[in-house]
């Protein structure tokens, strides 16, 4: 494959399905040789062999960013496997909804150690190599929910907000090393999501919303992070906001 990311080495987390298998092959499609991570082995596994059947380059990874070692484990294969790392995509996520007075608190620990703590500890091992190039970058996957959170949002609003917030003060710290942040706020998107809310009234409300309007595809927030990533060094894109046109 041959494209504006030729000769660029991508990682992207929580590729096995929505928003970061549909950033993977469009970071393929580009050029990029792409390490794809998530906990399910069988959907990466068919991925990768989309991707090699098209000519591009892929390696498929199973890791769940919980856990430090495998943060750090993943991060090594890439490495070992492409020579380094250019582009590292934070997707990994759950969306665990309920009104605060009736939550599942161990809901909030989970999202608060996926989307959160586990983007944070992710972004920390790679940048070594990140920084290698001298123009890494890393994109954030995070929500428009952080921006004006509705009824049951409220815990996971809170862990997207901390990743807006992480994102600013890092591109301050890393911005001299040529390292670029940036920041992809989708709206209301098709993906598996609202299929993991254990409350059953909010998730209820979810699809109704859904139902309601045409949603933003994958493909639609996978086209933000290329033209993200393919800018001129001299350019840092530090959010960008996309939302259904239904939204209003």
């Amino acid at each position: 494959m041959a494209g504006e990311l030729d000769g660029k080495t991508a990682l992207v987390t929580g590729a096995s399905s929505g928003i970061g298998a549909a950033t993977t092959e469009a970071l393929a499609a580009e050029g990029a040789r792409v390490a794809l991570a998530a906990r399910r082995t069988d959907r990466l596994d068919d991925l990768a062999a989309r991707i090699e059947e098209a000519g591009g380059d892929a390696l498929a990874i199973t890791a769940d960013i919980t856990e430090e070692a495998e943060i750090e484990a993943m991060i090594e294969a890439t490495t070992d496997a492409f020579g380094g790392l250019d582009i590292l995509v934070n997707n990994a996520g759950v969306m665990l909804l309920a009104p605060v007075e009736r939550a599942d608190t161990d809901d909030w620990r989970r999202m608060v150690s996926i989307n959160l703590t586990g983007l944070m500890n992710t972004t920390r091992a790679a940048l070594p190599a990140l920084k290698e190039g001298e123009a890494g970058h890393v994109v954030n996957i995070s929500s428009d929910a952080r921006r004006g959170p509705g009824t049951g949002f409220g815990a996971y609003a809170a862990t997207k907000a901390g990743v807006n917030t992480f994102a600013e003060s890092l591109r301050e710290e890393v911005a001299g090393d040529g390292v670029h942040v940036t920041t992809v706020e989708p709206g209301a998107t098709a993906t598996e999501l609202p299929e993991h809310i254990t409350d059953a009234a909010a998730k209820d409300e979810v699809e109704a919303t859904v139902e309601s309007m045409r949603t933003l595809e994958s493909a639609d927030v996978a086209a933000a992070v290329r033209y993200a990533v393919t800018q001129p060094p001299r350019v840092n894109v530090d959010e960008l906001l996309i939302r259904p046109t239904d939204a209003g």
